[in-house]
């Protein structure tokens, strides 16, 4: 199964509006229609669908979407308003993809630009974890790990440890998806005696620079998108392999 995420638009409802560095309705069509032609099984947008926070910008995005072969799926960055996506697509806590199974976190935190589960929410997805032990992909704006740039990381997932203290009971949670950091990036994170591949996302929008101390765009980068194969075999189990595809703007 071919899982596609694409994050971090930050479309307005002006079409002609510019970001930092492009116009990024322009570059939300560009990145979609590589992900179309790359054949998904399902395509995850994890969150700031929106810059200008309208109602226009996320007509325009499930517009957009509906252009895919396949099912899709959204959740909320710091950037969204929760209500008017909801008013144009639901939000899927929970999906079925054959042998594995999708789970989409809401880390956001109104008004704030890092994230945050609470407990409420840990408390859901321990006992959406605790009715199903088939491997498990979890979706989420901001990153449970630090990326390695200084001003990112002070705006990531702030309870990250009583999240990573939950996933330590279920060796089923095989994958973290995150976006947020408009980078690439790839870890391997060792949770007892497993361990987690958690993957950042190129951004649809402008790119950050990885590294830096303070706010910088990466210009030499172009936007892009992550590729997770999934497979399951009676012999093998659980098996994937993920990479980044940019796309030229």
């Amino acid at each position: 199964m071919r899982v596609v995420q694409i994050t971090d638009a930050h479309l307005y409802a002006d079409i002609e509006a510019r970001s930092r560095a492009g116009v990024p309705w322009r570059q939300f069509q560009q990145v979609l229609s590589a992900v179309i032609a790359d054949q998904p099984d399902i395509v995850l947008f994890t969150g700031d669908i929106s810059q200008d926070e309208s109602a226009e910008s996320y007509a325009l995005a499930v517009q957009a979407m509906e252009q895919l072969p396949c099912p899709w799926y959204w959740l909320p960055g710091n950037h969204d308003q929760l209500e008017l996506m909801a008013a144009e697509r639901p939000l899927i806590a929970s999906v079925a993809l054959d042998a594995w199974r999708l789970l989409m976190l809401n880390t956001q935190v109104e008004g704030e630009p890092h994230g945050e589960l609470g407990s409420e929410r840990l408390a859901k997805l321990e006992a959406l974890l605790e009715k199903d032990d088939r491997p498990t992909l979890i979706a989420m704006h901001h990153p449970p790990v630090d990326v390695g740039t200084a001003w990112m990381d002070a705006i990531g997932l702030q309870d990250r440890d009583a999240f990573w203290a939950l996933l330590s009971k279920f060796p089923q949670v095989k994958i973290i998806l995150f976006g947020h950091a408009h980078q690439a990036y790839a870890e391997h994170h060792r949770l007892g005696d497993t361990t987690i591949d958690v993957y950042g996302c190129p951004a649809m929008a402008d790119q950050f620079l990885p590294g830096a101390e303070q706010f910088a765009i990466d210009e030499a980068s172009r936007p892009g998108y992550r590729v997770v194969e999934l497979a399951w075999s009676d012999t093998l189990g659980s098996e994937w392999q993920s990479w980044v595809e940019r796309v030229a703007v």
